[in-house]
């Protein structure tokens, strides 16, 4: 029997040799607080209470100041995030129509691009490489002012389009790497039980495509909201237009743009916990 200089473990003389570990001095100590960092907006386990995460400590620092401010300063901090929160349901309603949009357009990308024609599969990336080089303003303020020489078009119209189209091409990649995230043994065990190819990818691949490829949404959903404040470059009213508004009757930049900055900081953190949640369950899930 070999003996072990290692102090962490040793060996238990018997018949049958074990090998068994030591209890380690500092035990406590590694069971202590720890600041942990987070992966972008994965969080960790609820029952994990002992440990103070970059997440809860940058969602409560936010709260508490945003409380100080406008309940116990209050001038001008309570004017301000009344007046600005007026243009909360105008950054939602551009979101969430978007992301739908994003979505249809995203799906027939991510299909284009595993498609077996090579037109199809051309076209897809043709649109997703051309749409991914252009930034989002350039492309917000060419549908808003430079289409509408040629046709009449509302702000919140252009807003949905202009954000359906430029993340369009980025769930089309999300969709492309979930459907290639499948096994190709699904696929060839569902032609083998008589399903037709279309029939396998409807009912076989795309519905685990879905629940692979929700957090990465949910991440999607996040970026449009806070890439929504460039709708104000447009004049629609949303929180940012409201705080530029407001910086324009008072000239309070200093104050406005930082309840303006907790806002959104406040709206993507709870949001990002929510997404966090849907991932813990998707895993426990299988």
């Amino acid at each position: 029997m070999k003996q072990t200089n290692n102090p962490d473990y040793a060996v238990r003389p018997g018949v049958k040799s074990q090998v068994v570990s030591k209890p380690r001095e500092d035990a406590q100590k590694r069971q202590a607080v720890a600041i942990q960092m987070t992966d972008g907006v994965l969080i960790p386990n609820k029952s994990d209470h002992q440990v103070f995460n970059s997440w809860r400590i940058t969602f409560f620092l936010a709260i508490a100041l945003l409380a100080v401010l406008i309940l116990i300063v209050q001038d001008p901090y309570m004017s301000i995030f009344f007046f600005i929160i007026r243009g909360a349901p105008t950054t939602f309603q551009v979101t969430v129509f978007a992301i739908l949009g994003a979505l249809f357009i995203g799906l027939f990308a991510g299909l284009g691009a595993v498609s077996k024609s090579r037109i199809v599969n051309m076209i897809s990336g043709v649109y997703v490489e051309f749409i991914r080089g252009i930034p989002l303003l350039v492309q917000l303020i060419f549908i808003y002012y430079a289409m509408g020489r040629l046709f009449r078009i509302e702000g919140m119209i252009a807003a949905v389009i202009a954000l359906s189209i430029c993340f369009g091409a980025y769930m089309g990649e999300i969709v492309r790497a979930g459907i290639q995230a499948i096994p190709r043994g699904q696929m060839e065990a569902a032609i083998a039980l008589g399903m037709s190819r279309s029939q396998a990818f409807r009912f076989v691949i795309l519905p685990q495509t879905v629940k692979v490829v929700l957090p990465a949404i949910g991440n999607e959903f996040i970026s449009m909201l806070k890439d929504s404040s460039l709708v104000s470059a447009i004049a629609l009213s949303d929180i940012l237009r409201k705080g530029r508004e407001y910086i324009s009757r008072t000239f309070l930049s200093l104050e406005t743009m930082l309840i303006v900055a907790l806002v959104y900081l406040v709206i993507t953190l709870v949001l990002s916990r929510l997404v966090g949640i849907l991932e813990e369950r998707l895993h426990k899930n299988g």
